[in-house]
This record gives structure tokens, C-alpha cells and sequence, in this order.
């Protein structure tokens, strides 16, 4: 079973906490603004600290669930370096850029463009669909994380399903659902999609956005045509 997911006070105290430093803030909110992934080399230059000193501040970070640690593609022989991104609800709960300002920006494009959030939401899959993960439902679980879903993965023996533990997007999906499920099943289609692999989404089933765990289908795509 997965850990429950950590959103109640104490959470809270912990970021506050890790907040509290005036040079950890700064680099939270670095990161946060950053738009990509930030990496140690990069940060200690910029806040003229030596490497020491940025890892220890973004231990703590991590360990507060403000930032999360990824390897980067691998560029050589070695080890892959390490590269901080800030967590979606952290980002979003703490004032800066979060997965509320990319929905507000995919649906001000469904609005300005004239067409449907699941168009605008496969052209965005599209364009942020990362090319250095070999399985595209690896890159689908990583997207749906970034975004604050919280994804758990399970296989089946004829699909894939990603269980959305968390609604990212609680208030404006319970307002409305349609535009909000249709918006991440596009998404979720543009990535499958730019990666060009044998996945594709089979569909999106949508639950009540207070109780989550809405499911994201996948599936190979020699078990057959998806019907549309």
C-alpha cells in the first residue's frame, strides 16, 4: 500500500520551518521560478555559496516536501548528476509559480483560441513531453506528478492504469469536472503522442474530485484500436 500523503498541519509547520531561513527561501523560490530543473553547480553560482552549503540547504528542502530531487538525463559516462524542481502544492501553497498557474494558462488558450480543453491539453502534452525517458508512461507518470497528482502506476496484463491519488485541482474540478478531466485526459494524449512509443490512453475515469483517485488508462497499442 502507498504512503499516505502528508497535507495536515504538521506538513505545514515542517515548510514553515524550512522557510524560515532566509537563504533556504531564496533558493526555494529560485527553484520555484526557475521553469526547469536547477542543479547544485547552478545555484551555488548564483548565490555565490559553495556546493556544501546549497546540498545542505536543499536536504532540507526536500526532507520539508518544498523541492523534489530527480536525477538528470544521463550526458556521459558516470553517475547522473541530481536536479531540484519545487512540488507542485508547495509551489502553489507558498505563492509561487504552481499547477494552478499552468491550468490558469491552458484554459486562458482553450478561451482565447476557441478550441476544446482536450485540444489545448494534447498540444501542451505535446510541447512539455520530455524525450530522455525511454518509456512514455514513465514520462506520462512523471507529468501527472509534477502537476500534483500524486500518480500510483499498476500494470496489468492488457493496460496500464495511473490512479490520481490527489485532484490537484479540488475547487475548480468540483465547479466543473468536464473541463478539467478533459483538459489532463489531452494532456496525457499529447505525450503518448510526441513520444511516438507503442502506448497510447485508452481513457481518463473520472471520481468525485473531493475523493480523488481518478484512474488514467493506458495500453499498448498491438492490443489493438482504442475506440474513440
Amino acid at each position: 500500500m502507498p504512503s499516505p500523503i502528508d497535507t495536515g498541519p504538521t506538513s505545514v509547520q515542517r515548510q514553515a520551518r524550512a522557510l524560515g531561513d532566509p537563504t533556504r527561501h531564496a533558493i526555494f523560490r529560485h527553484v520555484a521560478a526557475a521553469g526547469e530543473p536547477v542543479r547544485v553547480a547552478g545555484l551555488a553560482k548564483h548565490f555565490g555559496l559553495n556546493h556544501n552549503a546549497v546540498r545542505q540547504h536543499l536536504a532540507k528542502l526536500c526532507d520539508a516536501g518544498l523541492l523534489i530531487e530527480d536525477q538528470a538525463p544521463r550526458s556521459g559516462p558516470g553517475r547522473p548528476a541530481l536536479q531540484y524542481r519545487s512540488s507542485p502544492e508547495a509551489a502553489s501553497a507558498w505563492d509561487t509559480l504552481g499547477a494552478y498557474s499552468q491550468l490558469a494558462v491552458m484554459l486562458a488558450e482553450a478561451i482565447s483560441s476557441g478550441r476544446s480543453p482536450r485540444e489545448v491539453g494534447a498540444e501542451t502534452g505535446r510541447r512539455v513531453a520530455s524525450a530522455d525517458r525511454a518509456d512514455a508512461v514513465d514520462e506520462l507518470q512523471a507529468e501527472m506528478a509534477r502537476r500534483g497528482f500524486h500518480p500510483r502506476r499498476v500494470d496489468g496484463t492488457s493496460s496500464i492504469e495511473l490512479v490520481l491519488q490527489r485532484c490537484a485541482f479540488q475547487v475548480v474540478a468540483l465547479a466543473n469536472p468536464e473541463v478539467v478531466c478533459q483538459l489532463h485526459l489531452g494532456l496525457a494524449e499529447g505525450i503518448t503522442d510526441a513520444l511516438g512509443g507503442d502506448v497510447e490512453v485508452a481513457g481518463l475515469v473520472a471520481e468525485n474530485a473531493e475523493q480523488a483517485n481518478c484512474r488514467l488508462e493506458v495500453r499498448r497499442r498491438e492490443e489493438g484500436p482504442v475506440p474513440r
